[in-house]
Formats: structure tokens, C-alpha cells, sequence
């Protein structure tokens, strides 16, 4: 995050005003679709931050993105305030920023787990019953998020709450080798 206090209070002021004009859950998919906009496209990003890139060209851009996916005049107003605020380029900020402060309003534990080869649904329900056995009711709502990264190997990696549980072969080939180095009588022999 560039700035996570400007990102916060402009995610603070959508969300309240969400809430006061019972529209939250509306805004809520908007910031999800735009979200899923960031993520796909890269070059959207860019030229959003970009200090090169005229501010009617961004306006441009944003508003035919908007029109796609956006169904809240809530969210519409709000991106148009941005755009006047020069502050565009923090969106993909705001929307994580957003995206926290909703999920705390609602109770739900944004859960990352990344395998070495893709998880089936069956394999993630199984994974959210044992995360809310095991918390004992502190994680009633979890959103899980699956990403694969082939070069784990095997196992997985759990992020949540800032805590990482590092369960992959990776990890213990990487401590394996920590081991070899640090063994004073395999350096001896040489």
C-alpha cells in the first residue's frame, strides 16, 4: 500500500455512508468487481497511477470500467470524487482498505491458503470446518482465498491474521539446508 491511511479514511467515509444509505452490501460488489478489474489487469493500474497520463484520459478509462460492472450511484460518486481529488491512483488501496473494514463490520476472517496444486471445493469446505474447529468459534465467518504456487512442491501455506503456517516441502527442504550449513562437522571435512 502506497499511502494506508488515506486509504483508510476514504474506505472509513464509502463505508459509513454505505451503511447510512443501506446500500453496503451494494457496495460491497461494487468494490469486489473493481477489485477483480486491479487484479486482471495490470495495465489499469498503471495508468491509473500514472503521472504521465492525462487526468480526462483516466476519467475516460475509469468511467468505461465503471459502466460495465458498477450498479451503485454510491460507488459511481464516489470514483467521480477521486478522479476530482486527484486521487486515482490510490483506488486499488482504498478498495483493500475497504475490503478489511467490511469484512471486520461483518465478522469474516480472510483466510489464504496456497498448495502446489489446485484446491477442489470439497478440499476448501473441508478446510474452513477444520479452521473453525480449531479456533474454537473465533473464526465463525472465513472467506478462503486459494492460490497455487507449483514451486511449494508440496503442503501448503496458511496465512491469516497476519500469522503465516508454513507446512510446504519447500519450507523444509529450505530448513534442511539450513541444517547442512550450519553443521560444524560437514564444513570440517572438506
Amino acid at each position: 500500500m502506497q499511502n494506508p491511511r488515506l486509504a483508510a479514511r476514504y474506505a472509513k467515509s464509502l463505508i459509513d455512508l454505505a451503511v447510512e444509505k443501506n446500500e453496503l452490501e451494494q457496495v460491497n460488489s461494487d468494490m469486489q468487481y473493481l477489485r477483480a478489474v486491479c487484479k486482471a489487469s495490470r495495465e489499469f493500474v498503471s495508468v491509473l497511477r500514472s503521472p504521465v497520463i492525462r487526468a480526462d484520459q483516466k476519467t475516460a478509462i475509469l468511467s468505461e470500467v465503471i459502466k460495465q460492472g458498477v450498479k451503485s450511484e454510491l460507488t459511481i460518486a464516489f470514483s467521480r470524487l477521486l478522479l476530482n481529488k486527484s486521487r486515482e491512483a490510490n483506488l486499488p488501496d482504498i478498495i483493500e482498505a475497504f475490503e478489511d473494514q467490511y469484512n471486520a463490520i461483518k465478522g469474516i476472517r480472510k483466510v489464504k491458503i496456497t498448495t502446489a496444486t489446485p484446491v477442489d471445493a470439497s478440499a476448501k469446505d473441508e478446510i474452513i470446518n477444520q479452521l473453525k474447529k480449531e479456533s474454537n468459534g473465533a473464526f465463525d465467518k472465513i472467506q478462503l482465498e486459494a492460490d497455487v504456487d507449483e514451486e511449494l512442491i508440496g503442503g501448503f501455506v496458511l496465512e491469516f491474521n497476519n500469522n503465516v503456517i508454513d507446512l510446504s516441502i519447500q519450507r523444509d527442504l529450505r530448513d534442511i539446508k539450513k541444517q547442512f550449513t550450519k553443521n560444524i562437522f560437514v564444513s570440517n571435512i572438506r
